[in-house]
């Protein structure tokens, strides 16, 4: 059964799922509903068979707005404790659990797909650098919005970005929280394409989930597993990796099928 969510819609159409932030009356900003519908969507991405591909949109006229302020100036009252100490180890429970929500992208093992249009300001950015892929329409936007409230990004974007753009432009980012356009977004490698309308964006963005909703699922958990490995690990701990997961997982039915299906000239079917 799709799961019951408050701040985010979730629809199936195939094997391809769509995740949609759900507050377009405010701009789609992160409350805690959100968070906690985010996570419980890419749990069930990653549990059902059948879905092998995911796409991650927003609706009405943004992408998001970032973090709810209204649930950021509650924050307070749900750590407080008599002792400071407390206090602060439950901030930093909850900033580690908003953590967790975002990483739910990283774990989930089939391919998170953004789609961005519009505004994606702050907390966007923490839930974008998650997907496997980005793309935007022309009217899209980004901001590195932390620092002009005060605080540090917490959630990603400073550890996740900079090995998507680079450290520099990072930093630039970061510190200055300046507007990034769709053009520059793909000039910097933020995004892997841009397309003209968000009608367009939606469009383009389903073909290339299709496309790889066709391929083994298998194939295509095992690349999504090795590529994040190697991002956080020595190439010759990755080349052992895949080696390992090869020896365990080369000899599938997948492969028959693929082989066969080449042989014949005919479009494989796999297994979910």
């Amino acid at each position: 059964m799709i799961p019951t969510l408050e701040a985010v819609s979730l629809s199936v159409d195939g094997h391809i799922a769509t995740i949609r932030l759900n507050r377009p009356d405010k701009m789609n900003a992160m409350n805690l509903a959100m968070w906690h519908d985010i996570r419980t969507a890419f749990q069930y991405v990653d549990a059902t068979p059948e879905l092998r591909v995911a796409i991650l949109e927003g609706e009405g006229r943004a992408f998001t707005a970032g973090i709810d302020l209204q649930m950021m100036l509650g924050v307070g009252a749900q750590v407080r404790d008599d002792c400071d100490g407390r206090t602060r180890e439950n901030l930093r429970r909850v900033i580690l659990d908003l953590q967790d929500t975002l990483t739910s992208l990283e774990r989930c093992r089939k391919p998170v797909l953004a789609a961005v249009h519009g505004a994606c300001v702050g907390g966007g950015i923490d839930l974008i650098c998650c997907a496997d892929m980005r793309y935007c329409s022309a009217d899209a936007w980004f901001s590195v919005k932390e620092i002009d409230v005060g605080m540090v990004a917490d959630v990603g974007t400073l550890q996740r970005l900079p090995r998507l753009i680079g450290d520099g432009i990072t930093r630039e980012l970061a510190y200055t929280a300046r507007k990034v356009e769709a053009a520059e977004a793909r000039e910097i490698r933020l995004v892997n394409r841009v397309f003209e309308t968000p009608e367009a964006l939606r469009e383009g963005v389903r073909e290339i989930a299709a496309t790889i909703a066709a391929k083994s699922p298998l194939s295509v958990r095992g690349v999504k597993e090795m590529v994040n490995y190697a991002r956080d690990h020595t190439v010759a701990d990755g080349l052992n990796y895949v080696a390992t997961w090869n020896a365990a997982m080369l000899m599938s039915a997948d492969l028959q099928a693929a082989m066969m299906a080449g042989m014949s000239k005919s479009a494989p079917q796999f297994k979910d």
